[in-house]
């Protein structure tokens, strides 16, 4: 009974904590830079990691088995897995707008789960024989791990997609990169002289492309460190499959979209590596990762069908 307690107070004040920090990094995002609001959102983002951790260590002593054993619990083991990834990113960068995409993204995964699916799919059960293994671990951590650090990846190729794709004129004001006061006043007072205009016009490509520079260079960095994960959770699960089923390879939709996800960041890799395509189709690439992980994440398991199957809507 305590546990249970100590699971829904846990779980409850992560959410609340990264819907808090969310609101910060998104304030600081549209020009409140505030030294106080970023100690704050960092130290909400440490609590929420705790919270998190003490909620999946409850969790695994009541079910008495690892807690990745459903949906539901597999989306918290994201959202941890979104608030770490979060942590050593904030790091590593001295800029906030990576922290303006992982908050939201651990909150969103954390909502997804606790109040998006049903009371009955948030219950502890006993594990199916099938999942009665040592492989449970092993395979499971690795893919949803890679699909946090995927997902992190994907999304900073989506940002830089839409920051080349953005018109010269309204970049400052929709990337929240803070302009310089004589900068400002140009903008402000409308002095439109030719001198003023091309300065202005040299500091602003100057900070897209500086922009674009670390968007490209943080996200091929997390999708590299990301894609050996699939590669080893394909290749435990097959195993795993193998003991289970009798089977390395059953045909299951859930492993053919695992295996389209592996090829679709291969290929992205593969295009930087060899440098076949320009920055901008290797960007589309990557952005079109995020849709084929949550495919292969909800889509499939949402329909009901195949063994990987959690049959929520059929």
């Amino acid at each position: 009974m305590t546990f249970t307690i100590l699971e829904q107070i846990s779980a409850h004040i992560s959410f609340y904590l990264l819907l808090f920090v969310t609101l910060i990094y998104w304030g600081k995002f549209i020009y409140i830079n505030n030294k106080t609001l970023k100690v704050l959102g960092k130290i909400g983002m440490i609590i929420a990691f705790v919270s998190i951790t003490i909620f999946l260590l409850t969790r695994w002593i009541i079910s008495k088995h690892f807690p990745l054993s459903n949906l539901y619990e597999s989306s918290m083991f994201l959202s941890w897995a979104l608030t770490l990834i979060h942590s050593i990113l904030g790091s590593r960068s001295k800029n906030d707008w990576i922290s303006v995409i992982t908050a939201p993204s651990a909150m969103l995964a954390h909502g997804f789960a606790t109040l998006g699916l049903p009371k009955e799919m948030q219950e502890s059960l006993y594990l199916v024989p099938a999942l009665q293994s040592h492989w449970l671990i092993m395979h499971v951590t690795t893919m949803i791990l890679s699909y946090a650090t995927l997902l992190c990846g994907s999304l900073l190729a989506i940002a830089l997609s839409v920051i080349v794709a953005t018109k010269q004129k309204n970049f400052p004001l929709i990337f929240g990169f803070s302009i310089s006061k004589a900068y400002q006043k140009i903008i402000e007072s409308h002095i439109y002289s030719y001198e003023s205009q091309k300065t202005l016009l040299r500091f602003i490509n100057f900070r897209k492309w500086q922009l674009i520079e670390e968007l490209d260079n943080w996200s091929y960095r997390i999708i590299s460190l990301g894609f050996p994960l699939p590669t080893i959770g394909i290749l435990s699960g097959a195993v795993w499959a193998n003991e289970a089923w009798g089977s390395y390879w059953n045909r299951d939709p859930k492993e053919t979209w695992a295996l389209i996800t592996w090829l679709i960041f291969a290929i992205y890799l593969h295009s930087r590596m060899i440098k076949i395509w320009h920055r901008k189709q290797s960007a589309i690439i990557g952005s079109l990762g995020f849709f084929i992980i949550w495919i292969c994440y909800l889509g499939v398991n949402l329909l009901g069908k195949g063994l990987h199957s959690y049959g929520w809507l059929l």
